[in-house]
């Protein structure tokens, strides 16, 4: 596939992936309109931020979560700004509240999770789970005919959620990226992808992206991403 001119190899790399995921969730899995209320939670993650770049390139008012006040500084300098900056990074903020507040009761049309609570808060494991939502809030924060976008490959609906999601006329869908490569089928809808790779042609999405890293470094910088530590895309530059 060829890479668009104005795009530097650097860029391209650290967005290759996340593009991806992006124009499957708001292509594919939710097609978006101008108009639309999307949430994205955890909005300052590399895929957070192409996602509501590609949000806001189709006309959809964007609303996104915080998990730390570094990222809420990050979120509010974005221009084109956004609807809503929620800062979750202290527990004590209502993340469906905010959504119905500021879509006058109406709900979001689309919500990109980052992972969800699936148990009461005792129940919980991960050190991080505190800056989730639960499940319900995100069913209640959903407006009718509303897609949720998970990236949760765990998730438990009990009778009671797919009763709510069915009196919203709802639905769920689960965002792998590596589904267009299991199918023949599939296969030209991912090279259309790839080649819509004038989905960036303009420069218009910058990714959440790191120093490029030496090759020397490779070794250390991939412990660092299996291990979850890291925030930005990181780039092994020859």
């Amino acid at each position: 596939v060829q890479k668009p001119p104005r795009v530097c190899w650097v860029a391209a790399a650290a967005a290759l992936r996340d593009g991806l995921r992006a124009y499957t969730a708001l292509h594919y899995l939710a097609p978006t309109a101008p108009g639309n209320a999307v949430l994205v939670l955890d909005g300052a993650s590399p895929l957070g931020t192409i996602v509501m770049q590609l949000a806001q390139h189709r006309g959809a008012k964007v609303i996104c979560t915080a998990h730390s006040l570094e990222d809420k500084q990050f979120l509010e300098r974005l221009r084109p700004p956004v609807a809503r900056v929620i800062d979750v990074s202290h527990g004590k903020v209502d993340v469906a509240e905010s959504c119905l507040e500021e879509t006058g009761g109406l709900g979001v049309d689309i919500v990109l999770d980052a992972g969800v609570k699936l148990y009461s808060a005792e129940d919980e494991s991960s050190s991080k789970s505190h800056l989730l939502p639960h499940k319900h809030d995100i069913i209640t924060l959903l407006g009718v005919g509303g897609h949720w976008i998970t990236t949760e490959r765990n998730l438990q609906l009990d009778p009671p959620d797919s009763h709510s999601l069915f009196l919203k006329g709802a639905t769920v869908s689960f965002l792998n990226d590596e589904i267009w490569n299991l199918s023949n089928v599939q296969q030209g809808k991912y090279l259309d992808i790839l080649l819509v790779g004038s989905w960036n042609s303009d420069c218009s999405l910058e990714p959440q992206l790191d120093e490029p890293i030496p090759l020397y470094e490779a070794k250390a910088s991939m412990e660092i991403v299996q291990k979850n530590q890291a925030r930005k895309r990181q780039v092994i530059q020859f």
